[in-house]
This record gives structure tokens, C-alpha cells and sequence, in this order.
């Protein structure tokens, strides 16, 4: 791409103009979402066109976080998100696309895993794309005079430098030494999970001779979209007389794709039975190669299934359902096998917001600070694939904690399945009680459900 649209000229104008309007701009690092973008802006759009990904969590919280200031109409005026990962061009663009590819390779192989460890540790602050995002983060971000809300440590800090009020969500109960590099500085001020990510935070800041006021770190909560949480009011807990409603979910980068061929490997036989116990959807993200795994899998173990792929399903309403016409492909109304899948990440979420959520009893993803939480939020309960990071690792015993998750036995799955199914008449199965807990998590956690209208609360008084 070497210079930029002339259409996302135009919408990078806008997006300036809406940010320096809005009550709460929102900025993140999520990858790009260029033709919904020019959808947004009322512009043509190529509804086929494939986005560059590199995280689902640094997309979803910040729509979710939007939502809550829309509720159930898309507005300006209340909040915008950007990415500047939109706006790059030019020489600077094969560094988005790098980033993407080692992305890619990192997560799907667990050979490389501590490469990953690595670059998590050392090596994010000096990754070729904060200099490819930083212009037009800072054109973007120029007439802003409000807290900027920041759902990404590398714009948090990138805005921080340039001396901007920013309000940086700390999302996962882990405090990386990233989000220490400006918290001196008084125009910085952090939201985090819960109170002991806060004293984590003021212990490493004081082990670093940061001179923080306590009052900058404010305990908000998760970001969890109002949609999900709305999606625990419309199903009720599995029992024993119906099929277990299961949903596979990958990352932003295709991560866990080994673990979940071989969940599909010992579950698609299953779904051949004449009354299967299980139903299952496989969220595939954007992620082609996926999908296209789930289907190879389908067909050769001759299980009939559903590809819901339509061309635009945003809603970013509250309760909204998405209406599907002639836009589902290889269509079977009773098929127990259902894949999510879209090129582009803003249409993949909404479709798992729409058709993943308000349907599944249990999800099998890792245990990422998006994930785990949506899961837990809309009433299901969660096996968890391998972590892949400290952060993932302390959401996973937190989830554990709550008694609303297990580690998945992902060479025993049926096994597993099975037994966490099993009920007497003295105990009730593990499934049913663990979606109890989750649909009553509040009891446990104050914050967990409400994060997001917290987040936003925070942000408007810290610009008083």
C-alpha cells in the first residue's frame, strides 16, 4: 500500500473531527478494520476484504466499552474508537504486516512459545509497528482536550509522551512493567481488574521509584460489552435432558489451532450419533485457514454443518439480534455443527456476540482477559486451553478460583465433557453449577459486570 486511500483520507479526517467532539475518545491497537471503518462513515466498503489482525481483546474491549457509552444507537457525540493502525501506509505498512506474520507464527506454535515469552517481556516497547502507528496516532489525537481512553499500552504511552491526559485500562489482574514507563507523570491515570491488581501495581511502581498517587489507579473492572452481559438473561442453565451447547473459540492470530483439531478430531464422531449429547460451534475468528479446517473436518467425518458468514452484521446495539437471510453458506437447519467466520474483525465479533454468547452452556478458549471474562459474563462456564502469557495464566487461576472453569483435557475431551455432565441425585453436574456461579459472579466479584460502566464513569471524572 504505498500512499492512502482517498477514501480513508477522508475518514481519517472524520475520525479526528469525531474524537475532539466525543465525551469519551477511545484509542487501541487491535489491527485493521479499514472497510468497516469507511462503513462507519457512511463511504463504500468491500464487505470481502481481509483485515489484518492482531488481537480480538484489544478490539473487543474497546467496542465493548462504546457500547456501554452508545447503548442502543451508535453516537459520536458520546464515543469514538480509532486505530491507528488504520492509517498507515507506505514504506511503514510491511511493518503491520510483519507484525501480524511473526504474530501468527508465535502463537500457533508452542515450540516458539518462550520466543513469545521473550518478546512479551523485553521486546513490545521496540517492535518496528509503534513507529509506523505513532503519526497518525498523533494526528488523530491533535485537537483531543479531553482523558483519552486507551485499551493499548503502546498508544498509552506513545499519547503519555506527548504530554496528553490519558485514562490506560489495565484489563488482565497482571501489571506488565510497560504500564510503569509514564505513571509518574500526573496527567496519567490507570483503571485496573480488581484491588489486588492495584497493589500490585503500586508495589512494582514503588520497586521502579515511581512516585504514584494511589488515587491516579483506579479499581474499574473488566470491559465486557453490555451484549454479553445481556446474553445470560435469555438461556437458563443446561440440565441433563438437553444437548451441551459447546463453543470453540480461537484468538486474534489463530492461536490454540493444534489443541482445537484435536477437540474436533474426538468430538465430530460424536456429533454422527443419532441423539448426540453435544452441539458445537467453532468461533474461527478471522481466520481462514480455521474455518476452513472446521469444514475439511466436517466433511470428512461426514457431519452436516452451518457456516454463518454474513456480509455486514454489525449491530453495536444492546438486545439487537442479527438477522440472517440467504447469507448463511451450505445451510442445514438441524446441523449440530455451526462455524463462525468472518475476514473482517469487527463482523467476526459481532457475529460471537451475536450467535456465541447468548447460545453456548460451556466455551473451550484460552483463558485470554477477553475470552475468559465474556465467557463468565454471559452465564457459561469454560474449559481453558494453553495460556500464553503470566497475564492468561492469572486469569485462568482467578477463573478457577470462581469454580467456573477447569483446564481442558484436550487428548480426553469426551471423557472430560462427559464426566463434567455427570449428575446424581444428590450433586448436581459440574456444567450446571459452574453456569450458577457465573450467571450470580457479582456475589463473588463487585466489579466483574459492571467494569465497563465504571470504566467510563472514571474517565469523565478525571476530566472534571
Amino acid at each position: 500500500m504505498p500512499i492512502l486511500q482517498a477514501s480513508l483520507r477522508k475518514t481519517k479526517k472524520l475520525d479526528a473531527q469525531y474524537l475532539a467532539k466525543t465525551k469519551v475518545p477511545l484509542v487501541t491497537v487491535s489491527g485493521t478494520y479499514r472497510e468497516d471503518l469507511k462503513g462507519l462513515h457512511h463511504l463504500p466498503e468491500n464487505d470481502l476484504a481481509h483485515d489484518v489482525v492482531f488481537s480480538r481483546a484489544h478490539y473487543s474491549m474497546a467496542i465493548g466499552t462504546a457500547v456501554a457509552a452508545w447503548k442502543n444507537k451508535l453516537d459520536p457525540a458520546e464515543a469514538w474508537i480509532v486505530d491507528p493502525t488504520n492509517y498507515v501506509s507506505g514504506k511503514k505498512w510491511s511493518s503491520i504486516v510483519t507484525t501480524e506474520l511473526i504474530g501468527k507464527i508465535l502463537a500457533r506454535y508452542s515450540m516458539l512459545k518462550k520466543l513469545k515469552d521473550l518478546v512479551d517481556k523485553f521486546g513490545r516497547q521496540k517492535l518496528p509497528i509503534l513507529a509506523s502507528i505513532t503519526p497518525p496516532l498523533l494526528k488523530l489525537t491533535a485537537d483531543i482536550k479531553k482523558p483519552i481512553l486507551s485499551f493499548h499500552i503502546a498508544a498509552g504511552n506513545i499519547l503519555l509522551e506527548k504530554k496528553k491526559t490519558v485514562f490506560q485500562m489495565i484489563t488482565d489482574p497482571h501489571v506488565r512493567e510497560d504500564y510503569l514507563a509514564n505513571s509518574e507523570k500526573k496527567h496519567a491515570f490507570y483503571g485496573v481488574f480488581d484491588e489486588k491488581t492495584k497493589a500490585e501495581f503500586m508495589d512494582k511502581a514503588k520497586k521502579l521509584n515511581k512516585e504514584v498517587d494511589e488515587h491516579r489507579v483506579i479499581v474499574t473492572g473488566p470491559p465486557i460489552d453490555p451484549r454479553v452481559l445481556e446474553a445470560r438473561n435469555h438461556k437458563s442453565p443446561w440440565n441433563t435432558r438437553k444437548p451441551l451447547k459447546i463453543c470453540i473459540t480461537t484468538g486474534g492470530l489463530g492461536t490454540n489451532k493444534t489443541e482445537i483439531k484435536k477437540i474436533l478430531k474426538q468430538l465430530l464422531p460424536e456429533l454422527k450419533k443419532n441423539k448426540p449429547h453435544f452441539e458445537l460451534t467453532v468461533y474461527a475468528g478471522t481466520q481462514g485457514d480455521i474455518k476452513d479446517m472446521v469444514i475439511d473436518k466436517a466433511r470428512k467425518s461426514g457431519v452436516l454443518y452451518t457456516e454463518i458468514n454474513p456480509v455486514d452484521p454489525a449491530q453495536f446495539e444492546i438486545g439487537k439480534k442479527v438477522t440472517l437471510k440467504k447469507e448463511i453458506v451450505n445451510h442445514h437447519p438441524n446441523a449440530p455443527l455451526k462455524i463462525l467466520y468472518h475476514p473482517q474483525i469487527i463482523d467476526a465479533n459481532e457475529l460471537l456476540v451475536a450467535f456465541g454468547f447468548p447460545w453456548a452452556d460451556i466455551f473451550i478458549s484460552k483463558p485470554s482477559g477477553d475470552m475468559a471474562y465474556d465467557a463468565v459474563a454471559c452465564g457459561a462456564a469454560l474449559l481453558t486451553l494453553a495460556e500464553w502469557g503470566e497475564w492468561e495464566h492469572n486469569i485462568r487461576i482467578k477463573m478457577e478460583g470462581h469454580k467456573v472453569s477447569q483446564v481442558a483435557d484436550v487428548d480426553n475431551i469426551v471423557e472430560q465433557l462427559e464426566k463434567i455432565t455427570h449428575a446424581t441425585p444428590k450433586k448436581s453436574a459440574w456444567v450446571h453449577e459452574a453456569q450458577h456461579i457465573a450467571r450470580t459472579i457479582e456475589k463473588q466479584d463487585k466489579y466483574f459486570r459492571v467494569g465497563a460502566k465504571n470504566i467510563l464513569k472514571a474517565v469523565k471524572r478525571v476530566g472534571r
